[in-house]
């Protein structure tokens, strides 16, 4: 599985203009193919997440793995196990209506932080579908946020 060796805040400094790169290209390929092609990372599905920012309100790009739950997602905020929360996080956490891309199918959902309890029935099956969650949450002293995601109802 590998090691669990943390990420510093440094680390992290180090990788994130090469990470803003990536991520737009990879918004942009999958899109431009449908979803055909980015559509898995490290073995696990993507999608597309298109949210508020949460300081700016404009709207954001993120391709990030989910986990397939009930009639929407679950997203797993661990950033490989780095000292804090991904950026999206903040950006769900403030507004939490966003829609998500799926191939060439668009949604809207509504994510909400799960509850303990929640999240104990549905870490394993995240480390299921993508079994380095694990390996990240064995990185960080941090509880690795987990979204349960629903479509809007009414």
């Amino acid at each position: 599985m590998g090691t669990a060796r943390p990420i510093s805040e440094s680390q992290l400094r180090l990788i994130k203009p090469g990470l803003r790169l990536f991520t737009r290209l990879h918004v942009f390929l999958y899109r431009l193919s449908g979803g055909r092609l980015f559509n898995r990372m490290g073995g696990g599905e993507v999608c597309i997440v298109t949210m508020k920012g949460a300081k700016t309100g404009r709207a954001k790009d993120f391709p990030l793995m989910y986990v397939p739950y009930k009639d929407g997602i679950v997203l797993v905020a661990s950033l490989a196990g780095a000292p804090r929360h991904p950026v999206w996080y903040h950006n769900l956490m403030k507004h939490p209506a966003f829609e998500v891309t799926k191939g060439s199918e668009t949604r809207t959902l509504v994510a909400r932080l799960a509850t303990a309890a929640e999240k104990a029935d549905v870490w394993p099956l995240c480390c299921q579908v993508y079994p380095a969650f694990a390996l990240y949450q064995r990185r960080t002293d941090r509880d690795i946020p987990v979204f349960i995601c629903e479509p809007v109802t009414g």
